[in-house]
């Protein structure tokens, strides 16, 4: 620490400068030109990550003696000081303890790193030049608070305000804006700790004195569909402030969590603040970018995970409209490690601590319509502390719900909260039937509140999958509320390679990079969006599977109708439009705009579409209808043309008409078969298709593992066991049968029998198409054996396969995938809601989904047809009646699985074709439920049945 900084007339001009708001941590990673310096360097120390444990000796309440100090000076010029005037420092956030000095004059210190703190600065301010000096110490007692599952990084981090406050001025106010859904009566109620009165001129409330409750007939109520807002004005002697009011009444009716009278479900998701250049220090346009993303996909709630967020992002709810969850900075998850021995909430002498952080957020927040419910901390155990929050909390704001998770018996809360929980379990709770615990009393008020789930489906990587199993049971019971996926963003850091072919190339560095001593390496990638904000495979499927209108397309004989159930919680449909489109093959027929009524909220609606199919003209091939529900006028942010929903439904029409191709047998060659344009060797491999030369297909049981292929029950280790990922073929028999080539493959691993049986029968046609159909069966014990725990008995476990198809070697270079079936981005089997039927065009990049630790990505399911188009002009067609699951990378899996970063990644100078019968289930086992049973892909007998055909510069898929 450096002596006398704090003095007015030290000499700071060989200090580095640095921005606040700012992480040093973070400013550190650039030069002093704004460069991003070589991955893991940094000029003040650098990020750290851990989910649970913390970086530093758990010795509560001491910090460790090795703590990164900074120090920081400020200076600014008054031209006058007010006689008669109080002057506040306030600091908006600062990590994690610091000590504030004005002209020499020590103000005070501080914790509770993301709540404000004020310091009089009225005695030490002077006219003219002043000198503002902070010292921030990483590490403190308030540290043990604050285990949030983020990068550990310091400094002062959001705003800073010197603030004027004149005499008779505002020093606190509490506005309570209640709305009666019977008589659409808004109540008002101004707290005001000077002589104040309130003017909202659009509703003709003029004056009205603090502390006066006053009826206001015909109010518009705030909802997170209707954010409604009035301007308002609170007057005193010395002040006038500026307020947005929103009425709106919270209530538990019935054991039912309602807003303005009407049950709510929360579409919500977990939010840590990041960017991956600055850490936790966002300007308000980020931030607003953020909610609108939320809003364009359907998300209605925030939960904010861990701790306040900068109060802008809460102007922002208010004004677009998210229900939020604000929660208390505290978590204290790395006492769990240590059995919760000397954890803080339930130790009475940090009980100050513990009850500070609470009311200094609900005195910050409780002017925020968006706000329905408070948050006592996260991850924190149980103790005496916490329920002492929580009665304060009802205390001082008894119009809002009290949240925590972290006691399953929830006796001090208003609101049942799980994370994780698997889907039978929730399904119980819908049910009022969860097991029972010890304590009667609580046990009885636990079953009678409503249930969240507030982290479900962990966002980690491929995934999550699973998410509408949880919907329908969100749908199917009242008492289930809804949930908040974890997380919104990766927290990747924004880093460059120092070696290799692209040195320089960007990359997004996670826990570990940086040298920690401990870490929990990518966990801290789980988010919905990329580092970057671009929404990831898992944010669209979300938006699909929580849209608030549903619809289902029903064919019938002499009958086919729409069914649509709008789940909007205050809304009717009147804002949207409903438009159709009917493709044969993926090119359009006929489309249009239905006609219907309103639907209200919470309703359903049945329209016959009987005339839409009827009166277009016949056409052949596979003929689909899709509906969309869009905006039909700009709402809360979101353009009109926005899609809200789709349905889509594959009508039963005949076939479109064809001849039937002639078999070309095949020729015996010095060095094996031709068949058509394709050779063979004598084993059979197929090498050869036209002018492409081939790396020659072989069964493909392995995928690079997803984070959640390595969380839960440990698939990876499974498959690894079985030897999936090494698998040896051989050739048993390679003879022509008739017109067609039969070759017989075993494939098992070293030191396995468990394996698979191929038939693959190859048939060329006067066409020029060449047919595979390839006939898989299970051979040898394909299980593995699991330890049990009370006898050693090593018990046989059914094994699952990461998937089940076939991978071959196409020529490399610039490529792109023009297919028929499911996009456009990704799917798979329990992540498949937001994929449509239709045509689609990518590049082999485009086709890559950047996850920041490479893992399987980029399938694309139910494939009918496809093209893949080299710059050249070569053009190689494919076609599988029945759809397969196909993917295209210039990688192979075994890279993707040993690469660490995006950056590792490499072409190889191949494509690599996989075509699949089946994946495996993606789940959400890097922390939550695994995929669910009917998602997970067993071993059977299965056929495979594909054509390709060297196609010309056209494109006519074959």
């Amino acid at each position: 620490m450096t002596e006398g900084f704090q003095e007015a007339g030290f000499d700071d001009s060989a200090w580095d400068h640095l921005r606040v708001p700012g992480m040093w941590q973070m400013e550190g990673l650039r030069d002093e030109n704004g460069d991003l310096l070589d991955a893991g360097q940094g000029r003040f120390g650098l990020p750290a990550y851990t989910n649970i444990v913390y970086p530093f000796p758990v010795d509560p309440p001491h910090p460790p003696e090795d703590n990164p100090t900074g120090e920081y000076r400020r200076e600014f010029t008054l031209d006058s000081v007010a006689p008669g005037a109080r002057w506040v420092l306030r600091f908006e956030g600062v990590d994690s303890h610091f000590t504030v000095w004005l002209n020499g004059t020590e103000l005070g210190w501080a914790t509770g790193s993301r709540l404000p703190a004020e310091f009089d600065a009225t005695p030490a301010l002077r006219e003219g030049r002043n000198v503002v000096a902070v010292r921030v110490h990483q590490w403190s007692a308030g540290s043990y608070l604050e285990d949030q599952d983020m990068w550990w990084l310091s400094g002062i981090f959001r705003s800073v305000h010197l603030i004027e406050r004149p005499a008779g001025a505002i020093g606190d106010h509490f506005v309570h804006a209640d709305f009666d859904h019977r008589t659409g009566e808004g109540l008002l109620l101004v707290e005001c700790d000077v002589p104040a009165v309130m003017d909202i001129p659009e509703l003709g409330v003029t004056g009205l004195p603090a502390g006066e409750p006053h009826r206001i007939a015909h109010v518009e109520p705030w909802t997170a569909e209707t954010p409604r807002l009035y301007a308002g004005t609170l007057r005193s002697e010395g002040e006038t402030l500026t307020l947005s009011v929103g009425f709106r009444t919270v209530k538990i009716v019935d054991g039912t969590i309602t807003v303005n009278g009407s049950p709510i479900r929360f579409r919500g998701v977990n939010r840590h603040e990041w960017h991956p250049e600055t850490g936790r220090t966002l300007d308000l346009e980020t931030m607003r970018a953020d909610v609108l993303l939320m809003k364009q996909h359907n998300i209605n709630a925030v939960r904010t995970s861990h701790y306040p967020p900068d109060s802008r992002f809460l102007d922002l709810c208010d004004e677009y409209g998210l229900w939020v969850i604000d929660e208390c900075d505290l978590e204290t998850h790395g006492f769990g490690m240590l059995g919760w021995k000397n954890n803080p909430s339930a130790d009475t002498r940090w009980r100050d601590a513990l009850m500070d952080r609470v009311q200094r957020m609900v005195e910050r927040d409780k002017n925020h319509p968006s706000v329905v419910m408070w948050s006592m901390g996260n991850e924190a155990g149980e103790g005496d502390n916490i329920r002492a929050m929580a009665e304060w909390t009802r205390r001082r704001d008894p119009d809002r719900l009290v949240h925590y998770e972290g006691d399953y018996d929830s006796p001090y809360v208003d609101v049942y909260s799980r994370m994780y929980a698997p889907l039978d379990e929730v399904a119980l709770i819908g049910m009022h039937a969860e097991p029972r615990t010890v304590d009667a009393a609580a046990d009885s008020h636990r079953r009678r509140l409503p249930f969240i789930l507030c982290e479900y489906a962990h966002a980690m990587g491929n995934g999550p999958g699973g998410l509408s199993e949880y919907e329908e049971l969100f749908d199917r019971y009242p008492r289930l509320h809804g949930g908040f996926v974890w997380e919104w963003i990766d927290h990747g850091i924004l880093q460059k390679t120092t070696e290799g072919p692209d040195v320089g190339r960007p990359f997004y560095a996670y826990g570990g990079d940086f040298g920690e001593v401990v870490h929990d390496g990518n966990f801290i990638a789980d988010g919905l969006v990329f580092p970057d904000r671009t929404p990831s495979p898992g944010l669209v499927e979300y938006k699909a599977v929580i849209a608030p209108v549903r619809m289902r397309l029903e064919h019938a004989p002499n009958r086919l109708a729409l069914l649509i159930r709008n789940g909007f919680d205050f809304l009717d449909t009147s804002l949207l439009a409903f438009g159709w489109r009917l493709e044969a093959d993926g090119s359009l027929l006929a489309d249009g705009v239905l006609d219907l009524p309103p639907i209200p909220a919470r309703a359903s609606h049945e329209a016959a579409l009987d005339e839409v199919v009827t009166t277009v003209p016949s056409a052949g091939g596979e003929q689909v209808l899709t509906v969309r529900a869009v905006l039909a006028k700009d709402h809360n942010g979101v353009p009109a043309g926005h899609e809200i929903a789709f349905t889509q439904l594959v009508l039963p029409m005949p076939g479109k008409p064809c001849r039937n191709p002639v078999p070309v047998p095949p020729q015996r060659t010095a060095g094996g078969w031709t068949l058509g344009e394709a050779e063979f060797t004598a084993h059979g491999e197929l090498v050869r298709l036209g002018d492409l030369a081939l790396v020659a297909p072989r069964l493909d049981l392995w995928r690079a593992p997803t984070d959640n292929d390595r969380g839960g029950e440990g698939h990876v280790r499974v498959w690894r066991e079985l030897g999936l990922h090494r698998l040896v073929h051989r050739t048993v028999d390679c003879a022509v049968h008739g017109e067609q080539l039969v070759v017989d493959t075993v494939s098992r691993a070293a030191g396995q029998d468990g394996g698979m049986v191929g038939r693959w029968t190859w048939t060329a046609y006067d066409s020029g198409a060449l047919e595979l159909k390839l006939d898989l069966t299970p051979t040898g014990q394909l299980d593995t054996g699991r330890g049990d725990a009370r006898h050693g008995e090593v018990l046989p476990q059914p094994a699952t396969l990461p998937k089940l198809g076939i991978r071959l070697g196409l020529p490399g270079g610039a490529a792109g995938l023009d297919w028929y079936g499911y996009g456009p981005g990704e799917s798979y089997r329990d992540s498949g809601r937001a994929a449509r039927l239709g045509r689609f065009h990518a590049t082999v990049e485009e086709l890559q989904t950047p996850y920041v630790r490479p893992q399987e990505n980029g399938n694309r399911s139910g494939v009918r047809e496809a093209a893949i188009r080299w710059a050249d002009g070569q053009v190689l067609d494919l076609s599988a009646p029945t759809g397969i699951d196909l993917s295209l990378r210039p990688w192979t899996a075994e890279a993707m699985e040993a690469a660490q970063h995006t950056s590792d990644l490499v072409p190889d100078g191949t494509l690599w074709l996989t075509l699949d019968l089946a994946h495996h289930g993606l789940g959400s086992a890097s922390c939550g439920p695994d995929a669910f049973p009917q998602h997970r892909l067993h071993p059977h007998s299965a056929t495979l049945t594909v054509r390709f055909h060297i196609g010309d510069t056209e494109g006519t898929p074959a």
